[in-house]
């Protein structure tokens, strides 16, 4: 029996290409997003580009709401029998601006998704793993760069993403009882829509502004599946995947 999986955020970027490498791979797939159009879209999208027939199921949810989060996860099961892998990818930012200038309701609205949203997704993928039959899975965290080290002017950004970390930790040290595996990909400069304008020119440390290189997502979505390939005794705790020639090392 194939495996299952939910993406969220799976309605375009990063979210849609792993979704579909996923569905190509064979696994049945849950689409997770605010948007419903958006969800049917890259379902159909699946079905021409080789998923299997009913492989993958469009949800709307907005995970920075626990109700909204607990539906997901019923209608997953529900629908598919169980949940293999979570991808924790539903993400918020900000435009940039300095520290002094952050409005508390921007903060909270890049917390509310990006730690808030990842919480309540990782919570209740750890309850379903930890009690279905036979037990475990794997949740796989999209942490960025940022984890490491900040752009200029993404202070709620920068924030969320170091938090990932440290959930990612925790699930993995809570998650050895339940054979439940978690690890993170740390992704640099995926062309998508978001990375437009950082393909254009970007805020670099020192005040210039500099186009940066992009890399194609596909590239980010063939390592998250494999990641998701290995079995529940073998982890890739943390891995960056990112644009060769991107301003990281030595970023500042």
């Amino acid at each position: 029996m194939s495996r299952v999986a939910i993406v969220t955020g799976g309605g375009s970027g990063i979210g849609r290409a792993v979704a579909l490498a996923l569905g190509r791979a064979g696994w049945r797939v849950v689409i997770a997003g605010r948007r419903q159009a958006a969800l049917d879209a890259v379902q159909a999208e699946g079905a021409v580009a080789g998923a299997s027939a009913g492989g993958l199921f469009a949800v709307a949810a907005d995970v920075s709401e626990e109700a909204s989060v607990r539906h997901l996860f019923d209608r997953a099961a529900a629908h598919f029998g169980r949940i293999d892998l979570l991808f924790n990818n539903a993400g918020a930012a900000t435009p940039p601006q300095p520290v002094s200038d952050v409005r508390l309701e921007d903060w909270s609205a890049v917390m509310s998704v990006n730690v808030t949203g990842a919480f309540l997704c990782a919570r209740e993928a750890f309850r379903r793993m930890a009690a279905q039959n036979p037990r475990g899975g794997r949740i796989i965290n999209n942490g960025s760069l940022s984890a490491h080290v900040p752009r200029p002017h993404s202070v709620a950004y920068t924030v969320s993403k170091h938090a990932i970390t440290g959930l990612t930790r925790t699930l993995s040290l809570e998650g050895r009882g339940y054979d439940i595996a978690c690890g993170q990909i740390d992704i640099g400069n995926a062309a998508t829509r978001m990375t437009t304008g950082i393909a254009r020119g970007s805020l670099q440390a020192a005040g210039n502004t500099a186009p940066e290189p992009t890399m194609d997502v596909e590239h980010v979505a063939t390592t998250v599946v494999h990641m998701a390939s290995l079995p529940l005794d073998a982890n890739i705790q943390f891995l960056t995947v990112m644009a060769t020639k991107m301003p990281f090392i030595g970023r500042g």
